[in-house]
C-alpha cells in the first residue's frame, strides 16, 4: 500500500539554538560556519532561515542568504534538507522564502552556485527559474569522518532569477 502525506510547514528564521538538531545538515566543521553565519545575521549581513513541520520548531530543512557578497542581488547558499525528506518540497519552499526576504531587503536579484556534480539541484533551480550565467571554482574546508580537515575544491554553475513581479 502506498500513499501520501502531506505536512504544512512554517519558515522561520534559524537560531544558534537550533544547531544541535542540525546535525543532519553536515559535519561539526559545517555547524561551526552555520554559527558564524548566524552572527552575520545579526550584523545585518546575511540571514538564515529553518524549514520546520507545523507544530514543532526542529528544522527539517535550512539555508541561508548572504547580501554581501553581490551588492545587488541576495546569494543563496548553504541550503541543506533533512536527507530522509529530499524531494519532498522542502528546498522549494526554503528557496521561496529567501526569495522573499531579498524582495523585502529590495532587491531583484537572487543568485545562487551549484556544483556541476550535483544535477537533481541544478534540475530545482533551473525549475524554480533560475538560469546560469557562468562557472565559477569554489573550494571550502571539510571534516572528514576521522575528524581531519582538508580543502575540498569544486566548479559551481553560477545560477541567477529575477526576482521582479511579472
Amino acid at each position: 500500500m502506498t500513499g501520501e502525506v502531506v505536512v504544512p510547514v512554517h519558515v522561520r528564521d534559524l537560531t544558534h539554538a537550533d544547531l544541535p538538531h542540525c546535525g543532519w545538515s553536515g559535519s561539526a566543521l559545517h555547524l561551526r560556519s552555520v554559527a558564524i553565519e548566524l552572527e552575520r545575521v545579526a550584523a545585518g549581513d546575511a540571514e538564515y532561515l529553518a524549514v520546520c513541520a507545523a507544530g514543532s520548531d526542529l528544522p527539517l530543512a535550512i539555508g541561508g542568504v548572504d547580501y554581501e557578497q553581490t551588492p545587488t542581488a541576495g546569494m543563496i547558499h548553504q541550503l541543506a534538507t533533512m536527507p530522509a525528506l529530499q524531494s519532498c518540497g522542502l528546498g522549494t519552499v526554503l528557496i521561496a522564502a529567501a526569495e522573499e526576504r531579498i524582495r523585502r531587503r529590495g532587491l531583484l536579484r537572487a543568485e545562487l552556485g551549484v556544483e556541476h556534480d550535483n544535477p537533481r539541484a541544478r534540475a530545482l533551480y533551473e525549475r524554480l527559474g533560475y538560469v546560469a550565467f557562468e562557472d565559477r571554482p569554489d573550494a571550502w574546508d571539510e571534516e572528514a569522518p576521522d575528524g581531519t580537515i582538508r580543502r575540498y575544491e569544486t566548479m559551481c554553475a553560477m545560477m541567477a532569477k529575477d526576482l521582479r513581479p511579472a
